[in-house]
């Protein structure tokens, strides 16, 4: 007997219930496929698209920047030493003339647009742009292999810089052999301009003076981003504008210290005799407490009229403005170191006060100066009782000192450089 199972087969399938599906297990949760694949997807295609805007970002940023240096170049530039061309000039935030705007501004560097000259072999002309912009320019001397360090130093730190009290750095020029910076023009000159000439001296009045000091402050207690030491403080690097307002000028020998770094060594003495620290001319160390000291030079020269160096023989021997007024303390006659032509009008009080800080920021040791921010307080409240103050550096007694004989004129000190006094910068180690 044979049975044939076929006919039934499906007849009973809609009556017979499917297996039920088993519950999910607790913390066993999947995410839908379709989820995962839905997620990925707008991933991706973020991804792609943020990958185009950065590389359509860059091609244009490329574009615009070629753009800008064909606005600016009507000329070829020469081919320049590859430091002076770096990025990190060309993005420090000053702007790069052309050549030839800046000699169409100068009258070709006319002589009677020229402002005078400097340490590097430099000479300052005034300018004016075609849209009426007053400029100064400082054209570096071609063959001064020395300013090339300088230069470039100038342009990187001033352009970082920001602050009322400095002068503002409007951009550069480098074409071929030449090297120019472009600055805001000062209608007043320098500060010795005034402060050591016979005539002009008497526009200084004593409230004029203690603003000039206390602008000068200003800038080295605070409102820099970087730390920076001057390096060649004085008075001739401190112009006037037109309200008498001090602005520190001539950053091409300034240096830039880390973040904690006090103080730092340089085989290369470069300054002005007259305001150079003596462990500077002695070791070549410098650190903030360096501008301190130049600032304490410049307190005394602005107080007296004089210059640090128009004490250089006095009786026959070596003799300084230093030297003169801590032998005014010691007489407890302090007032006379002031420049006749301030009068009479001018608060004792105050006057004696700046001399005593001037001493105090003229100490021979680094570590008896105070800091620009002890001094910032010591002008600002009168309450702070100050330090009674040591013989200062460079304090010259009956015998010259070996550091002393550095700053006789046509000798040479420690560090074997040529010493003139107090008018220019020293440059170089080597006589000249």
């Amino acid at each position: 007997m044979r049975w044939d199972l076929d006919p039934f087969f499906g007849l009973f399938e809609d009556n017979i219930a499917p297996a039920p599906t088993p519950p999910p297990e607790k913390g066993d949760r999947k995410i839908p496929i379709g989820v995962v694949v839905g997620i990925t997807g707008v991933l991706t295609f973020v991804i792609s698209m943020l990958l185009s805007l950065g590389v359509a970002l860059c091609i244009r940023r490329k574009a615009h920047q070629e753009n800008g240096n064909e606005r600016r170049s009507r000329t070829t530039y020469g081919t320049a030493p590859p430091d002076i061309v770096a990025d990190d000039i060309t993005t420090s935030g000053s702007y790069q003339f052309d050549f030839r705007e800046i000699e169409a501004a100068t009258c070709n560097f006319q002589k009677s647009n020229k402002l005078g000259h400097g340490g590097f072999g430099q000479t300052n002309s005034q300018g004016t742009f075609q849209n009426g912009t007053e400029v100064a320019v400082k054209r570096l001397s071609t063959n001064s292999g020395q300013g090339e360090q300088e230069f470039k130093n100038e342009v990187l730190l001033v352009a970082k810089l920001q602050h009322r009290n400095l002068v503002r750095l409007l951009g550069f020029s480098v074409e071929g052999a030449e090297r120019i910076l472009v600055y805001e023009f000062v209608p007043n000159k320098s500060l010795n301009y005034f402060l050591f000439d016979p005539v002009k001296r008497s526009q200084l009045d004593w409230r004029k003076r203690y603003n000039i000091i206390t602008g000068i402050m200003l800038y080295l207690h605070q409102d820099s981003r970087l730390t920076v030491v001057h390096r060649d403080l004085k008075a001739s690097n401190i112009l006037l504008d037109v309200d008498m307002n001090p602005k520190i000028a001539d950053f091409g020998l300034a240096r830039n210290f880390r973040m904690n770094q006090t103080e730092a060594n340089t085989g290369r003495v470069v300054g002005t005799v007259g305001y150079m620290p003596p462990e500077y001319v002695a070791n070549g160390q410098f650190s903030m407490k360096s501008d301190v000291y130049s600032f304490g030079v410049l307190i005394l020269e602005i107080i007296g009229g004089k210059k640090n160096s128009s004490f250089h023989k006095i009786d026959g021997s070596l003799r300084n403005l230093v030297t003169y007024v801590w032998r005014l303390w010691n007489n407890e006659s302090l007032l006379e170191l002031v420049d006749p032509a301030v009068g009479e009008n001018y608060d004792k009080h105050e006057v004696t006060r700046c001399i005593h800080i001037g001493l105090l920021c003229v100490q021979e040791n680094p570590a008896d100066r105070p800091t620009m921010s002890t001094i910032f307080q010591m002008l600002t409240n009168t309450s702070i009782t100050l330090h009674v103050p040591q013989p200062p550096g460079f304090f010259f007694r009956d015998g010259a000192s070996p550091l002393a004989e550095g700053l006789t004129i046509g000798q040479s000190s420690i560090m074997s450089f040529a010493c003139s006094v107090d008018d220019a910068s020293i440059t170089s180690v080597n006589p000249r």
